[in-house]
């Protein structure tokens, strides 16, 4: 039996990896965070999703991230952009892929996984330097330093199936694997209620993918 640990935000990406690792023949134990993001509607998403696409597993782990800020996400005196920036916009979360991955890594040793899948993506991305293939690489050879099963001739490998994937691909491909985006939340200022604002990145780089995949969005939007 393969074990896998996939981190599960209850977004687009992330969904569509479940998907992907449970037709790989994977037995996937789905991992969430609540870290304080202000989009907190995602975290039910995420049980919805877990729930539909098989996971034996469903766990949210919780961290604190609002004690540091330093993030549209974390600290709600930073509003959330609703234009382009230019650069790394302010929704960056200071080391949030780190902590997530090292939660991961910590659940996979446990369950004697053999593989963690992660949805990040550098091609249709908001350019955060913890989603580009340099740093999965990195982090795959840290952690294959770093654990006990490791070092006792059990390596594990961190899938990153979306990476090289433009938005529309991802939504193509979760859509031929049964994904109901309808389940998902990927704006950066959901309400509770999951709605979606249409105007931040997070937001614009999702309805774009859809028009370009000549889907229908699903997406509830407040207006």
């Amino acid at each position: 039996m393969k074990n896998a640990v996939v981190l599960l935000s209850g977004g687009l990406d992330s969904a569509t990896v479940l998907a992907m690792a449970h037709a790989q023949g994977y037995t996937c134990y789905a991992l969430s965070v609540d870290y304080g993001q202000r989009h907190h509607a995602e975290l039910a998403a995420a049980q919805r999703v877990a729930r539909a696409l098989g996971a034996r597993e469903h766990r949210v782990v919780t961290i604190d991230l609002t004690g540091f800020g330093g993030s549209a996400l974390t600290d709600n005196r930073i509003a959330v952009p609703q234009q382009p920036t230019e650069g790394i916009p302010l929704t960056y979360v200071p080391a949030r892929n780190t902590i997530m991955l090292s939660l991961a890594l910590a659940w996979a040793e446990v369950l004697q996984a053999q593989a963690i899948f992660i949805g990040v993506n550098a091609v249709d991305y908001s350019g955060y330097p913890d989603c580009r293939p340099s740093y999965i690489d990195a982090f795959e050879h840290m952690a294959n330093l770093a654990t006990k099963a490791a070092v006792e001739g059990r390596p594990l490998h961190l899938h990153a199936p979306l990476l090289h994937l433009s938005k529309a691909e991802i939504i193509r491909q979760g859509s031929a694997l049964g994904v109901d985006y309808a389940l998902t939340v990927s704006c950066y200022q959901a309400d509770e209620e999951g709605r979606a604002c249409g105007v931040c990145d997070s937001c614009r780089l999702r309805r774009a993918g859809f028009e370009a995949a000549g889907i229908a969005d699903p997406t509830a939007y407040r207006a």
